[in-house]
């Protein structure tokens, strides 16, 4: 299995459709036996889900997401972990021990109110 962590500086990014990378873990029977750091070449937003696919990828960990990218998401089936913080490899970590704090009604809707995702946690207030 391939999890997919929206990632910046080891952190959990917060702003799906902004990530400029993503660490994928490689997992086999519930340990990490390898992850990397991969870019995304500049794409963005609803081309997320095809490079995820592409990358083989059945799980994404990140903070703030939009609708539209959840609607992406869930028709190539990946599964969705959102409102997650903090250290990326922690939250995997957390993932696979079935103690992942995350937020199943995550929605970035703030978008054009003069504030980016990246800025707080969004769908946390």
């Amino acid at each position: 299995m391939k999890i997919a962590v929206t990632y910046e500086n080891g952190m959990v990014f917060q702003h799906f459709g902004h990530s400029e990378q993503f660490k994928i873990y490689e997992v086999e029977d519930g340990k990490i036996i390898a992850s990397e750091v991969v870019p995304t070449n500049g794409q963005g937003h609803g081309a997320l889900a095809g490079f995820l696919t592409n990358q083989q990828v059945e799980v994404l960990i990140c903070g703030g997401i939009g609708a539209g990218a959840q609607t992406a998401l869930a028709n190539v089936g990946i599964k969705l972990y959102g409102g997650v913080s903090g250290l990326a490899d922690s939250a995997v970590s957390a993932y696979l021990a079935g103690k992942l704090d995350y937020n199943p009604d995550i929605m970035c809707s703030h978008h054009g109110e003069g504030h980016s995702c990246g800025e707080h946690n969004c769908g946390n207030h």
